[in-house]
């Protein structure tokens, strides 16, 4: 988010303006590397002989400076779709960084066969993805090299505000919100764009008054590619109403963006705010604050949440609707294309990536013996379930044994009658785990053979329908009745009593 001064202020190397505060520019920001994204066509022609030759604003404390020629590199990817066109393209950028003497690195990729398998086989955001994806990797190399912090390099497109005006009309031929109204940001993280305030044809007068050429993509006049449609088909319609219409649209892209970022961090802060659970995979929000909020901040905070669990989910507008709903109305659910959930209940909203969801566990717990139950994907905590044999001490009142045990373990072990259970106390026996199943019935402990659908029991333990999933069920056999329902409730049946001769003792415990 620029202040006033930074926008507005007068601009060019020495400047200095009324209420400048001090360069925030450290050593590292003036010794990290600069990499080059240049194609060959002449707006990134422009940008390398501009960085090269005069000051150029690159967002790392300074304003508009010269650039020390020994942080500047070159990378060109070749995407091998036009032949010996892009081959050429290759040697031409090599040839032009060698004249400015500037380093230069060659990367060749099959983008068509990236595209081919990808899910949409959309060319243009596999190259795109291709690019970025190289530029910062050679970035961190550059930064290993240099021993400079990878956040102080800076990579530069060649993006113009024919570009920025482009997008804006087919982000809204799309359908979007203010962030994509937004546009092409000057600055994304390390990615800058420095010459957003000039044309197509300004860069291309720049290039003809110093007798430079460029390379031309045929590619970019196939009007089947939504760009080029924009770029020959309707810009010039909007030119013919209004001349200026690139720098109205430029404007209007800067205001956008400007507000866009402002109210992303109010959001954020707000997020912050009400996080109430956090876990792998999963995000729990006050519902009865976020119903509160402005509906702006509302919409950002929800999408946020949901990409925080889940960075691969395609949010559209009404999906953030659907959750707001939910969050108006209380309760309910809604799933997100792309792993998503969310649920709101108990005062919450939930918000799971179905990824971490379920995982199956279901098998036989032999007796005495183990099973693992926990999720194996790296980072997860390992959950077991155990199961092991006991005589019944001689004297023992085995009623308040059980109970004491449970007690004391907060209901995660517990200690059942091994032959209402099904196993031989000599020679033991197997249990069946598994999930709960729609339908599935017990008779809890201490309701005194009163029986209760397990659904409702896990409903009145207060677990999320997104965790429903993961508690363990121990059932005498695939079909048989419910033991017990792991951490929750034993069932009346399986209790143990004054005849009882052998315990069974199920836990439940995470490693």
């Amino acid at each position: 988010m620029p202040s006033v001064a930074r926008r507005y202020g007068p601009g060019g190397t020495g400047s200095t303006a009324p209420f400048e505060r001090p360069s925030r520019a450290t050593d590292d920001a003036l010794l990290a590397p600069v990499v080059l994204m240049v194609s060959g066509g002449a707006d990134s022609t422009a940008l390398l002989v501009l960085v090269a030759t005069s000051a150029l604003d690159i967002e790392d404390g300074r304003g508009r400076a010269r650039i020390a020629r020994e942080r500047l590199h070159v990378l060109h990817v070749n995407h091998r779709l036009r032949g010996i066109d892009a081959d050429e393209d290759e040697e031409f950028v090599r040839d032009l960084a060698a004249r400015y003497g500037i380093p230069c690195t060659i990367r060749r990729v099959d983008v068509a066969a990236l595209a081919a398998a990808s899910p949409d086989g959309n060319v243009e955001n596999a190259g795109r993805e291709v690019r970025y994806s190289e530029a910062a990797r050679l970035a961190n190399e550059l930064s290993a090299q240099l021993g400079t912090p990878r956040s102080a390099a800076r990579i530069l497109t060649a993006h113009t505000a024919n570009d920025r005006a482009e997008t804006f009309v087919m982000n809204a031929i799309r359908g979007t919100g203010a962030s994509g109204l937004s546009s092409i940001p000057r600055r994304r993280n390390r990615v800058v764009r420095p010459l957003l305030d000039r044309t197509h044809d300004e860069l291309c007068e720049f290039l003809r008054m110093r007798g430079i050429v460029w390379r031309e993509d045929d590619t970019n006049a196939d009007t089947h590619y939504l760009r080029a449609y924009v770029r020959h088909e309707v810009m010039p319609v909007l030119e013919r109403r209004n001349p200026r219409v690139v720098a109205s649209l430029s404007t209007t892209c800067d205001i956008l963006s400007d507000e866009d970022a402002y109210l992303t961090a109010v959001a954020a802060r707000t997020l912050r705010d009400l996080t109430r659970r956090t876990g792998e995979g999963a995000l729990a929000l006050d519902a009865a604050r976020l119903s509160a909020c402005e509906v702006a901040i509302a919409r950002r905070v929800v999408r946020a949440a949901i990409l925080e669990v889940c960075p691969d989910a395609r949010l559209e507008a009404r999906h953030i609707a659907q959750v707001l709903t939910l969050v108006a109305a209380g309760t309910g659910s809604a799933s997100i294309p792309m792993g998503a959930e969310a649920r709101v209940e108990y005062g919450l909203l939930f918000l799971r990536a179905c990824a971490s969801e379920a995982h199956d566990f279901s098998g036989w717990l032999e007796v005495p013996g183990e099973l693992p139950l926990g999720d194996p994907r790296p980072g997860r905590a390992s959950t077991h379930l155990s199961a092991r044999l006991l005589p019944a001490p001689d004297g023992a009142d085995i009623p308040a044994l059980a109970l004491s045990h449970g007690r004391e373990w907060a209901g995660t072990s517990v200690l059942l009658d091994a032959s209402a259970c099904g196993i031989d106390a000599n020679l033991g026996g197997r249990l069946w785990v598994d999930s709960p199943h729609p339908g599935d019935v017990l008779c809890p402990l201490g309701m005194h053979g009163q029986s209760k659908k397990v659904s409702d029991l896990l409903n009145e333990a207060r677990i999320p329908a997104a965790e429903r999933p993961l508690v363990p069920v121990v059932r005498t056999s695939p079909t048989g009745p419910v033991v017990w329902v792991a951490g929750i409730r034993a069932d009346e049946r399986a209790r143990c009593t004054p005849r009882t001769s052998h315990l069974l003792e199920l836990s439940l415990r995470t490693a």
